[in-house]
């Protein structure tokens, strides 16, 4: 039997249809307004980022402003330290950069300003590590780079093994705890380029990026719900015609 020839739908049913076609189209709406205020919060927040990471820099954050650090209002932030690096407490990161998979190499830097921040001095690789190409200078030294937040509890199903020298994450309690270190910052510092110098970590790979895909998410979302609502009208005229053609069987 064609779509022509078929009773009417009952009121019922027409009913619950019409309930779950609304409920439908205003839950992908409501999606859709909500990746609309997203694609806005993440356009602010690469806006700031980039602000913060090439603004001038500023003295690295001591004790009194620690409380009040946070990822949203200080990651990215260009900050200096002078002082002098400690010797033999340097602690190697598995990491993946643009150089290949290699290390992390976090020295503390005892600071002038009496505090200990730990410094991320740049990537070696393996055979770097191995050569030993990441022993800090002994001398003074002052160090300009990007404020970033601890990375507490390891990595991607991994967890740090302080005991064995084994880390994943860059996660500065955990390294305060396990180098005696005290007071450390709740942040450390990505070390630019200019840190570089011959058999010593290459600085500078900070990579800086947010992926915002909310345009798209959006785009989905408000589709959907104008595919659904055209949907239902499509479903209403055609009870509609079924109704006009066969008045007695309603």
């Amino acid at each position: 039997m064609s779509d022509a020839d078929r009773a009417p739908r009952g009121p019922v049913t027409l009913s619950v249809l019409a309930v779950l076609a609304v409920l439908g189209i205003a839950g992908f709406m409501a999606l859709g307004i909500w990746q609309v205020e997203r694609r806005a919060w993440k356009l602010d927040l690469i806006a700031r980022v980039d602000q913060r990471s090439h603004a001038a820099p500023a003295a690295a954050p001591g004790p009194a402003a620690w409380l009040a650090i946070s990822r949203s209002n200080d990651e990215y932030r260009r900050v200096t330290a002078s002082g002098t690096f400690l010797q033999g407490k340097e602690v190697l990161v598995q990491a993946v950069s643009d150089l290949g998979a290699g290390f992390w190499v976090l020295t503390p830097l005892r600071t002038d300003a009496g505090f200990t921040v730990l410094v991320n001095r740049g990537f070696v690789s393996s055979d770097e590590r191995k050569a030993g190409a990441f022993t800090a200078s002994a001398s003074p030294v002052t160090v300009t780079g990007l404020l970033r937040i601890s990375e507490p509890k390891g990595g991607f199903l991994r967890t740090n093994d302080p005991g064995a020298g084994r880390w994943f994450s860059r996660d500065v309690a955990e390294i305060a705890t396990s180098q005696k270190l005290d007071p450390v910052a709740p942040y450390f510092i990505d070390a630019d380029k200019s840190q570089d110098a011959p058999g010593q970590p290459h600085g500078g790979l900070t990579v800086v990026v947010f992926p915002n895909n909310h345009a798209v998410y959006m785009l989905t979302w408000f589709g959907l719900a104008l595919m659904l609502a055209v949907a239902a009208v499509y479903v209403g005229r055609h009870e509609w015609k079924i109704r006009k053609k066969s008045p007695s069987r309603v």
